[in-house]
């Protein structure tokens, strides 16, 4: 059997934690607020970097991130972000969560 990509594994990585977070985590806040969204997406990223630096930390693998090349943590993070926006965004707007940052 072919092992995945380094590239592969991160993303499965951040789709995984995506997933809990927009289909588990948020939905199920009483309260669904940027602040809180924010507070728990700051967590969750940790995660997802942590988990990333234990699989590559030292390895020396670059990640392709098809116009430059990249470590493991630049990979990670960019890729959640990229991965994260629609998702956020989508969601705020069937949550009318206020993007201006006024609730609480």
């Amino acid at each position: 059997m072919t092992e995945l990509a380094p590239e592969a594994k991160i993303l499965i990585l951040n789709g995984g934690i995506l997933a809990v977070a927009y289909l588990g985590i948020y939905p199920s806040l009483e309260q669904k607020t940027l602040n809180r969204i924010m507070t728990i997406d700051v967590i969750l990223s940790a995660i997802a970097v942590g988990v990333a630096g234990a699989l590559f930390w030292g390895s020396g693998i670059r990640f392709n991130m098809l116009l430059f090349q990249s470590n493991w943590a630049v990979f990670s993070i960019l890729t959640l972000m990229i991965m994260e926006i629609p998702l956020f965004l989508r969601f705020a707007e069937k949550h009318d969560i206020d993007l201006t940052g006024g609730d609480s």
